[in-house]
């Protein structure tokens, strides 16, 4: 059965300019339940860490920080939200989805975190709405016990994930791969184990082929336990942040192509939401409504 972590904590209240679309966290899953594509028992409500899973990924004067509302405004600015005790709640919770959701798709075979894909967090500090890297958090925990000896990274958001690239620069055993848009945030660009990096100017066709020929070559030699998928909508054309303009059929037939990989060759995998940023609401939710539908295709 496919498993989806959602909570109530990941629609955080913010100021009524703030463009963050949040409340796409809860029309996912009305959206799911509406259509009949998952009813209740797909869903599951993410137990709370001990911060030790935390801290053996971020730095532990960086976590106290955070806890104790100690950041200094430049900071609180590069993360994008202002700082709450309850913000952090809901990141951890977000981080805890993602483990948890590994450990369902290791067993079951794939799983999703409504939100997550936090790839701008860094060890010590937090950017770009992201303030744990819940990708990084869920690896490191799978490695540390064991119960994997190959991750891939597959990020297709828009955004470069810069996080995750610089925490495991030094790490064999995770395997990053960001294919975002060359023109976009961030400035400065971290080194992924690969980096594709997408001129605003291509096709859907273009984008679909060179996807295919890295993801199938990666798989192939790379040989993972498991896939973290980390799948972005922003990628699509009336995306406020996006800068490419690939369509949502392109997207739709994008999750086909990484979920149809992991599941003939029957490698786990874990996708998380990511960036959507599109000026209706209603283009963003059904984006992210594919991805479970292609999965509800597949898996069930």
């Amino acid at each position: 059965m496919i498993k989806i972590a959602y909570s109530d904590k990941y629609h955080h209240p913010l100021p009524a300019n703030h463009r963050f679309p949040m409340e796409k966290y809860s029309l996912i899953p009305q959206q799911l339940l509406y259509e009949g594509t998952f009813d209740e028992k797909h869903f599951f409500e993410p137990e709370s860490m001990t911060q030790d899973v935390i801290s053996a990924v971020h730095d532990e004067n960086y976590i106290y920080k955070l806890n104790a509302g100690l950041l200094h405004k430049l900071e609180e600015r590069r993360i994008g939200f202002p700082w709450s005790k309850s913000l952090i709640d809901r990141e951890e919770h977000i981080s805890a989805g993602t483990v948890q959701g590994a450990l369902f798709a290791l067993d079951n075979g794939i799983a999703f975190n409504i939100a997550g894909g936090t790839h701008h967090a860094y060890r010590d500090r937090g950017e770009g709405f992201c303030i744990y890297n819940d990708i990084a958090i869920a690896s490191q925990y799978l490695l540390n016990r064991r119960m994997v000896k190959q991750v891939l990274v597959v990020d297709l958001d828009v955004h470069q994930g810069n996080g995750t690239a610089k925490i495991f620069e030094k790490e064999p055993r995770v395997f990053t791969f960001s294919m975002h848009g060359a023109k976009n945030y961030p400035l400065h660009k971290e080194h992924s184990d690969l980096d594709l990096a997408l001129g605003v100017e291509i096709t859907d066709d273009e984008y679909l082929e060179l996807l295919r020929k890295n993801l199938t070559y990666l798989i192939d030699h790379i040989k993972p336990d498991i896939i973290f998928f980390q799948s972005g909508v922003d990628i699509m054309g009336d995306d406020r942040l996006g800068k490419l303009n690939i369509s949502k059929s392109g997207i739709r037939k994008r999750d086909r192509m990484v979920l149809e990989n992991a599941f003939n060759r029957n490698i786990p995998v874990i996708a998380s939401m990511g960036g959507g940023y599109s000026r209706q609401i209603r283009n963003i939710v059904d984006a992210h409504c594919n991805t479970y539908r292609v999965a509800k295709n597949l898996w069930e």
